[in-house]
């Protein structure tokens, strides 16, 4: 596991309370998982607030759960208001002095670093995003279904992550996708408010996505559609490109709201 003391005035908020106050967060990284988050000193957490939770923890949504073993899980109790499990000890020498609280949508109300609202995770210092304007063709086929054809794509190139293709809604078959209920956020894009899967295929579920009003940094893939590498098959200028490994490659892994 990897950790890095960092310069950054975070708080956490439930219910209009900080349950979270630190100007000396540590940030850590799980062994083979690439999204960072925070462990706290015990003085900066409203402890006074936590109780010892009970009954088995979640198991589902596994992108914001711990990825070792807990030593101990608390709820979080504000008045009326309880998130179960919103908090724990992780079971790593590196964390054992230190308290860890979900990100998980639902439970905690928002995050804050410095002035700024941060959803999904904490932002990566390491981490770079950036969009590029191109005339490469780019298809994209699943099985003998094509799924899009492009020559203008905006390609989105995130730090250890594939370069993703993000597609003009009329160079895509949408009538081979079906709109899904799923939404997720992203701290460096924003939220995905849209996501389709490929039509009465069980293995292509949420399998493309698009932003309708992206964070400024990005705002070049508004209203477009990119799809996961890792689940289909991509030509650029003709070339076959091979399916990469990502964490996004298992489904669990896949961020939703």
């Amino acid at each position: 596991m990897r950790t890095e003391r960092i310069d950054k005035w975070v708080r956490a908020y439930f219910d209009g309370v900080a349950i979270v106050e630190s100007r000396d967060p540590l940030l850590f990284w799980e062994e083979d998982f690439p999204v960072p988050s925070y462990a706290f000193a015990h003085s900066d957490v409203r402890t006074d607030l936590l109780t010892e939770s009970h009954g088995e923890p979640p198991q589902k949504p596994s992108f914001f759960l711990p990825k070792g073993p807990v030593s101990q899980w608390y709820d979080v109790t504000v008045g009326r208001r309880t998130a179960p499990h919103a908090a724990w000890v992780r079971d790593a020498p590196e964390l054992s002095d230190r308290l860890v609280l979900s990100w998980q949508p639902g439970l905690l109300d928002r995050w804050l670093e410095e002035d700024e609202q941060v959803a999904g995770h904490p932002r990566d210092p390491y981490k770079r995003v950036e969009t590029l304007a191109s005339s490469r063709h780019v298809v994209l086929r699943l099985g003998d279904l094509t799924l899009a054809d492009s020559a203008r794509p905006i390609l989105l190139l995130e730090t250890s992550l594939p370069t993703r293709y993000y597609l003009p809604r009329e160079d895509v078959n949408l009538e081979a996708l079906t709109p899904s209920s799923n939404r997720s956020h992203c701290p460096y894009k924003g939220i995905a408010d849209q996501y389709w899967s490929v039509t009465g295929n069980p293995d292509a579920v949420d399998i493309a996505w698009s932003y309708s009003a992206p964070l400024p940094a990005v705002e070049k893939v508004a209203g477009r559609v990119a799809f996961y590498n890792e689940l289909v098959d991509i030509t650029v200028d003709g070339a076959p490109q091979p399916r990469p490994t990502s964490p996004f490659s298992a489904k669990e892994h896949r961020p939703t709201i």
